[in-house]
């Protein structure tokens, strides 16, 4: 859990210190004021990466060249308190826990995992397929760190290959395509075991907030053969050559791998609603943490980003009684909603004004 979170030079946030040290934290506010910014230095302090796309230059207030954020935290309430921080100098990132260098992000996940809800989530509905790959990508990553080694290793024998492929070096491409097949393989395999585990618990949430009646679930359709091993791949891979060649680029693996949401047995964002598709959306964030929690032990925080609004009152209510198992909760509201119904005796309310949060309305 976070306690104190400390924000300097931070996109439009005010140069303090705000004791966020609550199971549930409300930021209330306009648009336009600073809620998703305080978000994002939250999710920055867990993953040491902004989750809005942009790069560490432009999380710098205007006019400024650099930006640093540091937070107090505990494991459990019994456990000591750590101190974590993130900073950007002189065009380079760095993160300390407890004063020492964090020399993989990778440490930072295992530590604080987070979860952001946000409205970009409706592309994991309706979007492009390299957006739901970014979602299964994650999610496995959160539970398994092997993964996100398996996902390294792929991505930069992918990123060589293709160089090859642009400079027509063909010398080094048969050692290329072995190294390929051998990353991608495992790679293929380990997305459709954690694919497998992560369906039911989708599809169970889904169910519980949609009251839809007819089971969604996930659907792997991977770009190589399942079960094709090393060796049948590279010479699939031998056979496209020339195609890749004329391209410049690598036509088939995990990176062209497709994900589609199945109803008795076709594709459910072909016709689902956009109320069904927001709600989707939704229950992904919250199955992602839920499954997390399960497979890891370790609850994650949760961060939603103004994605009530487009809910009726109902699943709204179904929605907020379905949260997943989390150690820490941050929610944007605007002044309008009812967010005083969400509320428990120990939530912290934040009203959020040009960058400043306070606890007392100044409107």
């Amino acid at each position: 859990m976070f306690e104190t979170i400390t924000t300097r030079r931070f996109r439009n946030l005010e140069d303090a210190s705000t004791d966020v040290g609550a199971r549930r934290v409300f930021l209330v506010g306009e648009n336009g004021q600073g809620k998703t910014n305080f978000l994002d230095a939250v999710y920055s302090l867990c993953y040491g990466a902004s989750f809005r796309g942009a790069s560490d230059a432009e999380a710098a207030r205007h006019g400024e060249e650099e930006w640093s954020l540091s937070a107090d935290t505990r494991l459990g309430p019994e456990d000591p308190r750590s101190r974590v921080s993130v900073s950007y100098r002189s065009g380079r990132k760095g993160a300390l826990l407890d004063g020492k260098s964090v020399p993989d992000r990778k440490a930072m996940i295992e530590r604080n995992p987070a979860v952001v809800f946000c409205p970009s989530d409706m592309d994991f509905a309706q979007g492009e397929p390299e957006r739901r790959r970014f979602f299964l990508d994650q999610t496995a990553s959160l539970v398994s760190p092997a993964y996100l080694d398996s996902l390294r290793s792929y991505r930069k024998v992918l990123r060589m290959r293709n160089l090859s492929l642009k400079e027509r070096r063909l010398d080094v491409l048969e050692v290329l395509d072995e190294q390929l097949s051998e990353h991608g393989a495992v790679l293929r395999d380990r997305r459709a075991e954690i694919l497998g585990l992560f369906d039911p618990v989708f599809a169970e949430r889904y169910e519980s907030v949609s009251r839809l009646g007819v089971r969604v679930g996930l659907e792997y359709r991977p770009s190589w053969k399942p079960g094709a091993g090393p060796e049948e791949i590279a010479a699939a891979l031998r056979a496209r050559r020339q195609e890749e060649l004329a391209l410049g680029m690598t036509l088939s693996g995990p990176h062209r791998d497709r994900f589609r949401f199945t109803v008795e047995g076709g594709d459910f964002s072909a016709f689902a609603s956009t109320g069904q598709l927001r709600l989707l959306a939704l229950t992904l964030r919250s199955a992602q943490a839920g499954f997390c929690a399960e497979r890891t032990g370790r609850e994650p925080l949760l961060l939603l980003d103004d994605v009530l609004l487009e809910l009726d009152p109902e699943k709204r209510r179904r929605f907020m009684e379905n949260l997943p198992p989390h150690g820490q909760a941050f929610f944007t509201f605007l002044p309008g909603e009812p967010y005083g119904d969400y509320a428990a005796d120990s939530t912290m309310v934040y009203w959020v004004s040009d960058g400043r949060l306070s606890d007392t309305d100044r409107r």
